[in-house]
């Protein structure tokens, strides 16, 4: 019997020692494992926890047997943070359309517009140059005219070219006499130098039917340019 005393006092102080000197990690009440007088769990000299014969799998604890103990299922990911939508770009505005044009061209027959060789407007030039300036009104707004009188080939060059400046004038005349305003109002003659190129007459004509022939190149040409309303 005093044997016996004797070798629980030897294993329990060498379970002491062992309690003492080893690490000591962790508080628990749990009968699964040896624990010292602080409830600390004992270890071995390799820092194993010692088991007792109550301990089973289901009593492992994380420090000792962390393969054994469930993992903690991991926190739920942060709830997705709402975002306000991009507000939709303001449409930007098309430039407007561009003014309509209020271009057009007159052609003049110089038989109706002036007397052979003269560059006195008659009567029926004048109707025809009221029309001219009744379009004209109907622009908002003017930016040039260009008014080039033409001659046919009959006389000098000289004297065709004078008249044909003679007629673009008395037509620029009675066009802002009519209230056609633009920024740029020319007025030139050509003369003979650009006949039309439908018109052929042969020089052996006479002169009476020479004339009749060339009457489409007499003429004075209005070129209007503006914008319209």
């Amino acid at each position: 019997m005093k044997s016996k005393s004797i070798k629980l006092g030897v294993i329990g102080s060498v379970l002491l020692g062992v309690c003492t000197t080893s690490a000591l990690a962790q508080v628990v009440n749990n009968e699964a494992y040896l624990t010292d007088t602080r409830s600390i769990v004992a270890r071995s000299g390799h820092g194993l926890c010692w088991r007792t014969a109550e301990w089973t799998p289901a009593m492992a604890i994380a420090e000792c047997d962390p393969d054994l103990v469930k993992k903690p299922e991991p926190a739920p990911a942060p709830a997705p943070v709402a975002v306000a939508p991009m507000p939709a770009p303001k449409p930007v505005p098309l430039p407007p359309p561009p003014p309509p044009k209020c271009d057009f061209t007159a052609t003049l027959a110089a038989d109706a517009t002036f007397a052979f060789g003269k560059s006195v407007l008659t009567a029926g030039a004048k109707r025809q140059l009221d029309a001219v300036a009744a379009k004209a009104a109907a622009c908002a707004s003017v930016s040039s005219v260009t008014v080039i009188g033409h001659t046919d080939r009959i006389g000098s060059e000289a004297a065709n070219q004078r008249l044909s400046e003679q007629r673009a004038a008395a037509v620029k005349s009675y066009l802002q006499g009519k209230g056609v305003n633009a920024v740029t109002f020319d007025a030139k003659g050509a003369g003979e130098s650009q006949p039309l190129e439908n018109v052929n007459c042969s020089d052996k004509l006479s002169r009476a039917k020479l004339a009749a022939c060339l009457a489409p190149n007499r003429r004075v040409v209005i070129d209007l340019e503006g914008t319209g309303k």
